[in-house]
């Protein structure tokens, strides 16, 4: 598996698009079907299915915190966009953290006087992260 360049490409069309969740079609679209009957594989299922199309997604703005609930965003949206092309079954090819900015703040004060002076100061920042994945959709006849 050619994970590595595949993984350069979903980041490279989450960063350019700048959406949520994009696709490319390797194969023919079906009728589309119920996120719920998306099953979501880490290997590829045994027997024959037919590939339809690489997904690429984010966790952006979908309002997640906490790692667990980013993976679950991520997860929800590949099923999401294989349901709307009729696949039945994403194969999870990579999923992984990327940063998307930083906020910071800080204060501080002095104070002077004829003996002296006194200085302080607090600062604070944040990391933004987001997660991202790629999978393929794919229809497997008998699931």
């Amino acid at each position: 598996m050619r994970l590595l360049p595949f993984a350069a490409v979903v980041v490279s069309a989450i960063w350019v698009a700048g959406c949520a969740t994009s696709h490319v079609m390797i194969g023919n679209a079906r009728p589309p079907i119920s996120p719920d009957e998306v099953r979501v594989y880490d290997r590829p299922p045994p027997g024959a299915y037919e590939e339809i199309a690489r997904l690429a997604t984010s966790s952006q703005g979908s309002f997640a915190f906490t790692a667990q609930s980013k993976v679950d965003a991520v997860i929800k949206r590949l099923k999401t966009d294989a349901a709307k092309l009729g696949a039945n079954g994403v194969i999870l090819e990579g999923m992984a953290d990327q940063t998307t900015g930083s906020v910071g703040t800080g204060g501080g004060s002095e104070s002077y006087s004829r003996s002296g002076s006194v200085g302080g100061g607090v600062g604070l920042s944040l990391g933004l992260h987001r997660k991202i994945a790629g999978g393929l959709a794919i229809y497997v006849p008998n699931p």
